[in-house]
Protein backbone atom coordinates (compact mmCIF):
# COMPACT_ATOMS: atom_id res chain seq x y z
CA UNK A 1 0.00 0.00 0.00
CA UNK A 2 2.64 2.24 0.86
CA UNK A 3 4.55 1.20 -2.14
CA UNK A 4 1.71 1.90 -4.02
CA UNK A 5 1.27 5.68 -2.52
CA UNK A 6 5.00 6.44 -2.85
CA UNK A 7 4.87 5.43 -7.11
CA UNK A 8 1.32 7.81 -7.27
CA UNK A 9 3.11 10.75 -5.05
CA UNK A 10 6.37 10.66 -7.11
CA UNK A 11 4.95 10.74 -10.52
CA UNK A 12 2.63 13.70 -9.30
CA UNK A 13 5.88 15.44 -8.40
CA UNK A 14 7.34 14.39 -11.52
CA UNK A 15 4.64 15.83 -13.45
CA UNK A 16 4.81 19.43 -11.35
CA UNK A 17 8.14 19.75 -11.89
CA UNK A 18 7.64 19.30 -15.67
CA UNK A 19 4.89 21.88 -15.67
CA UNK A 20 7.73 24.28 -13.79
CA UNK A 21 10.64 23.80 -16.31
CA UNK A 22 7.29 24.18 -19.14
CA UNK A 23 6.20 27.12 -17.47
CA UNK A 24 10.12 28.94 -17.20
CA UNK A 25 10.67 28.04 -20.86
CA UNK A 26 7.59 29.76 -21.92
CA UNK A 27 8.47 32.74 -19.47
CA UNK A 28 12.15 33.19 -21.36
CA UNK A 29 10.83 32.72 -24.95
CA UNK A 30 8.06 35.29 -24.25
CA UNK A 31 10.41 37.60 -22.60
CA UNK A 32 12.96 37.37 -25.83
CA UNK A 33 9.92 37.91 -28.45
CA UNK A 34 9.15 40.67 -26.38
CA UNK A 35 5.30 39.64 -25.47
CA UNK A 36 4.04 39.91 -22.71
CA UNK A 37 5.13 37.31 -19.95
CA UNK A 38 1.87 37.43 -18.07
CA UNK A 39 0.11 35.76 -21.40
CA UNK A 40 2.01 33.02 -21.53
CA UNK A 41 2.56 32.52 -17.51
CA UNK A 42 -1.43 32.71 -17.21
CA UNK A 43 -1.71 29.46 -20.07
CA UNK A 44 1.12 27.87 -18.42
CA UNK A 45 -0.93 28.13 -14.95
CA UNK A 46 -3.70 27.14 -16.51
CA UNK A 47 -1.72 23.75 -18.08
CA UNK A 48 -0.70 23.11 -14.68
CA UNK A 49 -4.02 23.12 -12.83
CA UNK A 50 -5.47 21.28 -15.47
CA UNK A 51 -3.09 18.53 -15.32
CA UNK A 52 -2.92 18.47 -11.43
CA UNK A 53 -5.83 18.32 -11.12
CA UNK A 54 -6.30 15.59 -14.15
CA UNK A 55 -4.20 13.72 -11.93
CA UNK A 56 -6.30 13.73 -8.67
CA UNK A 57 -9.68 12.87 -10.79
CA UNK A 58 -11.06 16.41 -9.92
CA UNK A 59 -13.00 18.71 -12.41
CA UNK A 60 -10.32 21.37 -13.72
CA UNK A 61 -10.93 25.19 -12.04
CA UNK A 62 -11.33 28.03 -14.28
CA UNK A 63 -9.01 29.53 -15.98
CA UNK A 64 -6.31 32.12 -13.77
CA UNK A 65 -7.26 35.87 -14.47
CA UNK A 66 -3.99 38.03 -16.11
CA UNK A 67 -2.75 39.70 -12.50
CA UNK A 68 -2.99 43.53 -13.22
CA UNK A 69 0.97 43.36 -12.19
CA UNK A 70 1.96 41.19 -14.55
CA UNK A 71 -0.29 43.37 -16.82
CA UNK A 72 1.26 46.79 -16.10
CA UNK A 73 4.72 45.65 -16.28
CA UNK A 74 3.47 44.41 -19.89
CA UNK A 75 2.45 47.65 -20.37
CA UNK A 76 5.38 49.40 -19.29
CA UNK A 77 7.51 47.71 -21.34
CA UNK A 78 5.83 48.22 -24.61
CA UNK A 79 5.69 52.14 -23.30
CA UNK A 80 9.21 51.90 -23.06
CA UNK A 81 9.77 50.22 -26.44
CA UNK A 82 7.76 53.27 -28.38
CA UNK A 83 9.70 55.88 -26.53
CA UNK A 84 13.14 54.14 -27.46
CA UNK A 85 12.01 54.45 -31.05
CA UNK A 86 10.72 57.91 -31.22
CA UNK A 87 13.33 59.37 -33.11
CA UNK A 88 13.64 56.58 -35.42
CA UNK A 89 11.88 57.06 -39.30
CA UNK A 90 8.56 55.39 -39.15
CA UNK A 91 8.39 52.52 -41.13
CA UNK A 92 5.18 50.43 -41.92
CA UNK A 93 4.84 47.29 -39.68
CA UNK A 94 4.00 43.74 -41.06
CA UNK A 95 3.31 40.88 -38.73
CA UNK A 96 5.47 37.96 -38.55
CA UNK A 97 4.13 34.34 -37.20
CA UNK A 98 6.47 32.85 -35.17
CA UNK A 99 5.59 28.81 -33.85
CA UNK A 100 7.97 27.50 -31.22
CA UNK A 101 7.73 23.82 -29.07
CA UNK A 102 8.40 23.42 -25.69
CA UNK A 103 7.91 20.12 -23.61
CA UNK A 104 6.24 18.99 -26.62
CA UNK A 105 3.44 21.67 -26.74
CA UNK A 106 3.37 23.45 -29.78
CA UNK A 107 3.23 27.83 -28.50
CA UNK A 108 2.50 30.90 -32.28
CA UNK A 109 2.60 34.20 -31.18
CA UNK A 110 2.88 37.15 -33.51
CA UNK A 111 6.00 39.18 -33.89
CA UNK A 112 6.03 42.50 -35.04
CA UNK A 113 8.69 43.31 -37.92
CA UNK A 114 9.18 46.73 -38.61
CA UNK A 115 9.79 46.71 -43.13
CA UNK A 116 9.48 49.37 -45.65
CA UNK A 117 10.70 48.68 -49.09
CA UNK A 118 12.49 51.64 -50.79
CA UNK A 119 9.80 53.60 -52.93
CA UNK A 120 10.83 54.65 -56.56
CA UNK A 121 13.23 58.07 -57.01
CA UNK A 122 11.63 60.65 -58.87
CA UNK A 123 13.79 60.22 -61.70
CA UNK A 124 12.75 56.64 -61.91
CA UNK A 125 9.26 57.47 -62.13
CA UNK A 126 10.01 59.82 -65.03
CA UNK A 127 11.85 57.16 -66.90
CA UNK A 128 15.30 58.96 -65.90
CA UNK A 129 17.61 55.98 -65.35
CA UNK A 130 16.63 54.76 -68.93
CA UNK A 131 18.89 57.13 -70.53
CA UNK A 132 21.69 55.41 -71.94
CA UNK A 133 25.38 57.31 -71.45
CA UNK A 134 28.68 56.05 -72.75
CA UNK A 135 30.01 55.76 -69.16
CA UNK A 136 27.16 53.03 -67.83
CA UNK A 137 26.37 55.15 -64.82
CA UNK A 138 23.80 54.53 -62.64
CA UNK A 139 23.19 57.88 -61.64
CA UNK A 140 20.16 59.40 -64.04
CA UNK A 141 21.42 62.46 -63.72
CA UNK A 142 24.96 63.48 -64.00
CA UNK A 143 27.35 66.48 -65.10
CA UNK A 144 30.27 67.61 -65.50
CA UNK A 145 31.87 71.39 -66.67
CA UNK A 146 35.39 72.39 -66.44
CA UNK A 147 35.04 75.12 -63.90
CA UNK A 148 37.65 77.92 -65.41
CA UNK A 149 35.66 78.13 -68.47
CA UNK A 150 32.31 76.38 -68.00
CA UNK A 151 32.95 73.86 -71.14
CA UNK A 152 30.47 71.28 -70.50
CA UNK A 153 32.24 67.67 -70.59
CA UNK A 154 29.67 65.32 -69.96
CA UNK A 155 26.23 65.56 -70.04
CA UNK A 156 23.15 63.34 -68.62
CA UNK A 157 19.66 65.09 -67.87
CA UNK A 158 21.41 67.78 -66.77
CA UNK A 159 17.94 69.62 -67.33
CA UNK A 160 16.15 67.24 -65.25
CA UNK A 161 14.36 69.54 -62.38
CA UNK A 162 14.85 66.57 -59.51
CA UNK A 163 14.63 66.44 -55.68
CA UNK A 164 17.76 67.64 -54.45
CA UNK A 165 17.97 66.14 -50.92
CA UNK A 166 21.03 67.66 -48.30
CA UNK A 167 22.95 69.56 -50.70
CA UNK A 168 20.31 72.00 -50.27
CA UNK A 169 22.85 72.82 -47.29
CA UNK A 170 25.36 74.76 -49.52
CA UNK A 171 22.53 76.92 -50.17
CA UNK A 172 21.61 76.93 -46.36
CA UNK A 173 25.55 77.29 -45.45
CA UNK A 174 26.17 80.65 -48.03
CA UNK A 175 23.02 82.51 -46.18
CA UNK A 176 24.36 81.46 -42.74
CA UNK A 177 27.78 83.15 -44.09
CA UNK A 178 25.70 86.15 -45.64
CA UNK A 179 23.92 87.31 -42.47
CA UNK A 180 27.82 88.42 -40.93
CA UNK A 181 26.71 86.78 -37.70
CA UNK A 182 28.80 85.76 -34.99
CA UNK A 183 30.38 82.53 -35.57
CA UNK A 184 30.90 82.31 -31.55
CA UNK A 185 27.11 82.52 -31.10
CA UNK A 186 25.80 79.40 -28.99
CA UNK A 187 22.61 77.87 -30.46
CA UNK A 188 20.52 75.78 -28.93
CA UNK A 189 18.49 72.63 -30.39
CA UNK A 190 14.74 72.71 -29.52
CA UNK A 191 12.00 70.60 -30.62
CA UNK A 192 11.27 72.87 -33.65
CA UNK A 193 14.30 71.50 -35.33
CA UNK A 194 13.34 67.85 -35.47
CA UNK A 195 12.36 66.78 -38.75
CA UNK A 196 8.62 66.30 -38.70
CA UNK A 197 8.16 65.36 -41.99
CA UNK A 198 10.73 62.13 -42.62
CA UNK A 199 11.26 61.69 -38.48
CA UNK A 200 14.52 61.07 -38.91
CA UNK A 201 16.10 61.08 -35.76
CA UNK A 202 19.25 63.23 -35.22
CA UNK A 203 22.53 62.41 -32.63
CA UNK A 204 22.12 65.81 -31.91
CA UNK A 205 19.71 65.97 -28.72
CA UNK A 206 16.52 68.66 -28.28
CA UNK A 207 18.56 70.97 -25.37
CA UNK A 208 22.39 70.50 -27.45
CA UNK A 209 24.53 74.29 -27.33
CA UNK A 210 26.93 74.47 -30.09
CA UNK A 211 28.56 77.80 -31.78
CA UNK A 212 27.15 78.86 -35.14
CA UNK A 213 30.61 77.92 -36.31
CA UNK A 214 30.23 74.55 -35.03
CA UNK A 215 26.64 74.10 -36.31
CA UNK A 216 27.77 75.11 -39.61
CA UNK A 217 30.80 72.73 -39.73
CA UNK A 218 28.53 69.42 -38.93
CA UNK A 219 25.77 70.60 -40.95
CA UNK A 220 28.65 70.62 -44.49
CA UNK A 221 31.00 67.41 -42.94
CA UNK A 222 28.27 65.21 -41.95
CA UNK A 223 24.64 66.35 -43.07
CA UNK A 224 23.84 66.97 -39.43
CA UNK A 225 20.01 67.96 -40.23
CA UNK A 226 19.08 69.21 -36.69
CA UNK A 227 22.35 71.93 -37.04
CA UNK A 228 20.99 73.15 -40.25
CA UNK A 229 17.83 73.23 -38.54
CA UNK A 230 18.77 75.59 -36.20
CA UNK A 231 21.50 77.75 -37.78
CA UNK A 232 18.01 79.07 -39.87
CA UNK A 233 16.00 79.52 -36.82
CA UNK A 234 18.61 82.13 -35.32
CA UNK A 235 18.78 83.84 -38.74
CA UNK A 236 17.36 87.88 -38.06
CA UNK A 237 13.86 87.13 -39.04
CA UNK A 238 13.81 83.61 -37.97
CA UNK A 239 13.62 80.83 -40.91
CA UNK A 240 10.91 82.16 -42.59
CA UNK A 241 13.18 84.99 -43.68
CA UNK A 242 15.93 82.14 -43.87
CA UNK A 243 14.31 80.63 -46.45
CA UNK A 244 13.62 83.96 -48.25
CA UNK A 245 16.50 84.44 -48.11
CA UNK A 246 17.48 80.83 -49.61
CA UNK A 247 15.03 81.43 -52.39
CA UNK A 248 16.77 85.35 -53.45
CA UNK A 249 19.77 83.83 -53.18
CA UNK A 250 19.29 81.16 -55.88
CA UNK A 251 17.82 83.95 -58.17
CA UNK A 252 20.34 85.86 -57.48
CA UNK A 253 22.98 83.31 -58.93
CA UNK A 254 20.83 82.53 -61.83
CA UNK A 255 19.08 79.20 -60.38
CA UNK A 256 15.82 79.16 -62.21
CA UNK A 257 15.20 75.71 -61.89
CA UNK A 258 15.28 75.59 -58.38
CA UNK A 259 13.35 76.62 -55.05
CA UNK A 260 13.50 75.50 -51.39
CA UNK A 261 11.37 74.63 -48.96
CA UNK A 262 13.19 74.34 -45.70
CA UNK A 263 17.27 74.37 -45.17
CA UNK A 264 17.93 70.58 -44.13
CA UNK A 265 16.57 68.96 -47.66
CA UNK A 266 14.62 66.63 -45.75
CA UNK A 267 11.88 67.57 -48.47
CA UNK A 268 10.88 66.79 -51.82
CA UNK A 269 10.10 69.85 -52.68
CA UNK A 270 13.72 71.32 -52.69
CA UNK A 271 14.38 70.62 -56.08
CA UNK A 272 16.78 71.71 -58.85
CA UNK A 273 18.95 70.85 -61.90
CA UNK A 274 22.56 69.72 -62.62
CA UNK A 275 23.21 73.12 -64.50
CA UNK A 276 21.57 74.68 -61.22
CA UNK A 277 23.53 72.91 -59.35
CA UNK A 278 26.79 73.57 -60.97
CA UNK A 279 26.20 77.66 -60.29
CA UNK A 280 25.22 76.98 -56.37
CA UNK A 281 28.64 74.85 -56.25
CA UNK A 282 31.16 78.07 -57.80
CA UNK A 283 29.28 80.39 -55.36
CA UNK A 284 29.99 78.31 -52.70
CA UNK A 285 33.63 77.74 -53.66
CA UNK A 286 34.00 81.47 -52.77
CA UNK A 287 33.63 81.08 -49.14
CA UNK A 288 36.52 79.90 -47.56
CA UNK A 289 34.47 77.79 -44.36
CA UNK A 290 32.55 75.90 -47.11
CA UNK A 291 35.33 74.84 -48.44
CA UNK A 292 37.18 73.72 -45.38
CA UNK A 293 34.34 72.21 -43.53
CA UNK A 294 32.85 70.84 -46.58
CA UNK A 295 35.80 68.60 -46.82
CA UNK A 296 36.84 67.92 -43.60
CA UNK A 297 37.17 63.88 -42.46
CA UNK A 298 36.19 64.53 -38.83
CA UNK A 299 35.22 66.69 -36.15
CA UNK A 300 34.19 66.56 -32.59
CA UNK A 301 31.51 68.99 -30.91
CA UNK A 302 30.60 69.21 -27.10
CA UNK A 303 27.13 69.68 -26.65
CA UNK A 304 27.10 71.05 -22.75
CA UNK A 305 25.89 67.22 -22.32
CA UNK A 306 28.85 65.01 -24.13
CA UNK A 307 30.99 65.35 -26.64
CA UNK A 308 30.44 63.93 -29.77
CA UNK A 309 32.56 62.83 -32.71
CA UNK A 310 31.17 63.23 -36.31
CA UNK A 311 32.92 61.77 -39.71
CA UNK A 312 32.42 62.89 -43.37
CA UNK A 313 29.46 61.67 -45.19
CA UNK A 314 31.94 61.21 -48.38
CA UNK A 315 34.04 58.30 -48.27
CA UNK A 316 36.14 60.03 -51.14
CA UNK A 317 37.40 62.94 -49.05
CA UNK A 318 39.42 60.37 -47.01
CA UNK A 319 41.35 58.97 -50.60
CA UNK A 320 44.26 60.21 -51.17
CA UNK A 321 43.77 59.87 -54.86
CA UNK A 322 41.59 62.81 -55.56
CA UNK A 323 41.91 66.26 -54.72
CA UNK A 324 38.65 67.77 -53.63
CA UNK A 325 37.91 71.41 -53.05
CA UNK A 326 34.66 71.26 -52.18
CA UNK A 327 31.60 68.82 -51.43
CA UNK A 328 28.32 67.52 -50.60
CA UNK A 329 25.98 64.85 -50.18
CA UNK A 330 22.58 64.11 -50.30
CA UNK A 331 20.21 61.47 -49.80
CA UNK A 332 16.44 61.36 -49.21
CA UNK A 333 13.84 58.33 -50.86
CA UNK A 334 12.38 60.63 -53.31
CA UNK A 335 16.36 61.89 -54.48
CA UNK A 336 18.39 58.55 -54.64
CA UNK A 337 21.80 58.97 -53.43
CA UNK A 338 23.08 62.26 -54.67
CA UNK A 339 26.53 64.01 -55.05
CA UNK A 340 28.23 67.51 -55.95
CA UNK A 341 32.11 68.40 -55.88
CA UNK A 342 34.55 70.38 -57.10
CA UNK A 343 37.47 68.50 -58.01
CA UNK A 344 40.92 68.75 -59.75
CA UNK A 345 41.46 66.37 -62.20
CA UNK A 346 44.39 65.86 -64.38
CA UNK A 347 45.33 69.22 -63.57
CA UNK A 348 42.08 71.30 -64.22
CA UNK A 349 39.57 72.12 -61.36
CA UNK A 350 36.12 70.08 -62.53
CA UNK A 351 32.40 70.50 -60.90
CA UNK A 352 31.01 66.84 -61.05
CA UNK A 353 26.59 66.88 -60.12
CA UNK A 354 25.63 63.38 -59.66
CA UNK A 355 21.97 62.83 -59.10
CA UNK A 356 19.64 59.91 -58.40
CA UNK A 357 21.89 57.44 -58.45
CA UNK A 358 20.59 53.54 -57.59
CA UNK A 359 22.76 52.60 -54.85
CA UNK A 360 24.47 53.33 -51.59
CA UNK A 361 28.06 53.73 -52.72
CA UNK A 362 27.04 53.98 -56.85
CA UNK A 363 27.64 58.15 -56.47
CA UNK A 364 30.86 57.51 -55.97
CA UNK A 365 31.90 54.47 -57.95
CA UNK A 366 30.21 57.43 -60.70
CA UNK A 367 32.09 59.85 -59.59
CA UNK A 368 35.67 57.19 -59.96
CA UNK A 369 34.38 56.40 -63.50
CA UNK A 370 34.05 59.88 -64.65
CA UNK A 371 37.26 60.87 -63.25
CA UNK A 372 39.48 58.16 -64.86
CA UNK A 373 37.25 58.95 -68.06
CA UNK A 374 38.88 62.48 -67.89
CA UNK A 375 42.03 61.19 -67.16
CA UNK A 376 41.94 59.44 -70.45
CA UNK A 377 41.55 62.30 -72.42
CA UNK A 378 37.59 62.14 -72.59
CA UNK A 379 37.91 59.97 -75.73
CA UNK A 380 34.16 58.60 -75.89
CA UNK A 381 31.02 60.32 -76.67
CA UNK A 382 31.58 63.32 -75.25
CA UNK A 383 27.82 63.74 -73.70
CA UNK A 384 25.19 62.50 -74.00
CA UNK A 385 21.62 63.60 -73.00
CA UNK A 386 17.56 63.23 -72.85
CA UNK A 387 16.71 66.21 -71.73
CA UNK A 388 13.12 67.42 -73.19
CA UNK A 389 13.98 70.96 -72.53
CA UNK A 390 16.72 70.72 -75.45
CA UNK A 391 18.63 68.59 -78.08
CA UNK A 392 21.75 67.83 -76.21
CA UNK A 393 25.28 68.05 -77.31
Amino acid sequence: MKTDMFSSLKVIHGAARSTALSVAASMVLAAALATPVSTFAATSATSAKTSKHAKAGKKPAAPAKVSSKAAKAGKAAAAKTAAADDDAPRASVKRKRVTYTTNGRHHTVVRRVAYEPRPPTVGQAFGLHETPDALMLRSSVAYVVDQNTGEPLFDKNSRAVVPIASITKLMTAMVVLDSKEPMTDQLEVTDEDRDYEKNTGSRLSVGSVLSREDMLHIALMASENRAAAALSRYYPGGRPAFLAAMNAKARQLGMTDTHFENPTGLTSQNVSSARDLVKMVNAAYQYPLIRRFSTDHSYEVYTGKRTLAYNSTNALVRNPTWDIGLQKTGFINEAGECLVMQANIHGRPMVLVLLDSSGKYSRFADATRLRTWLDNGGDQARITSADAGGPGT
